[in-house]
């Protein structure tokens, strides 16, 4: 296994008074992105406990992980998050999406709720892996609507599924071998709200920081949300 680079980036976008997003990278294989919701600081809070719930319960467990070791890591944030708002009145109501990602020899390990995403560029093409746990994705999902609709839909950010909002939350997982060259791509909807797929591939076949490229084009869109990247450039030893 050989990771060639990684990038990561964060900004608090141009509307919104504080960064409720959290990006972290779990030296050398494991990345974290997490989009946090609720009034306050409250989402600030949310999306920091998978940061710190996954480092612990990867500290805990024997390598080689897999998507059921992430799943289990996210479920225990849940329980966290859920704990955290019966103690603490201010807190209540908060939750955040997760996406993780495992690499670990030749294949790519992930799991994932809400509309944070994970992506994969592979041969000049982009691939969205995971799926958005989102009322527009529904409509989308059933016909109602197109995917230019989706866009601009005014319930878009509306989440049918979140980290710390109900006990047994429900953690999408899987794996797919990696091929030399590819590349992947975690993010919150600050992004990809506000960057189209094809304008993602074009920076991503660039050199230099990407995901300094990535937030620099979301700003430039408007930059409504906060927005974080994490890209993982990978190649075969």
């Amino acid at each position: 296994m050989r990771i060639v680079r990684v990038y990561e980036a964060s900004d608090v976008g141009c509307v919104r008074p504080i960064n409720e997003d959290a990006v972290a990278s779990f030296a050398p294989d494991t990345f974290l992105v997490a989009d946090g919701m609720g009034g306050h600081a409250a989402g600030e809070v949310a999306s920091r406990s998978p940061v710190e719930t996954v480092r612990h319960v990867l500290q805990e467990t024997p390598v080689p992980w897999n998507a059921q070791v992430l799943s289990l890591a996210v479920r225990q944030a849940n329980d966290v998050i859920l704990r955290t708002a019966k103690d603490f009145p201010a807190y209540r109501g908060m939750g955040t999406t997760a996406t993780l990602l495992h690499i670990h020899e030749d294949t790519a390990y992930y799991a994932h709720v809400g509309d944070s995403r994970l992506y994969l560029m592979r041969g000049g093409s982009l691939l969205q892996i995971t799926k958005d746990h989102s009322y527009v994705e529904e409509l989308l999902e059933s016909g109602s609507i197109t995917a230019e609709e989706a866009r601009s839909h005014p319930r878009r950010n509306v989440l049918t599924r979140a980290v710390g909002v109900v006990p047994d939350v429900q953690v999408d997982g899987g794996s797919f071998l990696l091929e030399a060259g590819d590349c992947l791509l975690l993010c919150t909807d600050g992004l990809t709200n506000m960057v189209t797929d094809e304008e993602i591939l074009e920076i991503l076949q660039m050199d230099g920081d990407l995901s300094e490229r990535l937030v620099r084009r979301a700003l430039q869109a408007g930059g409504t949300d906060n927005v974080s990247v994490l890209v993982v450039a990978w190649d075969a030893e």
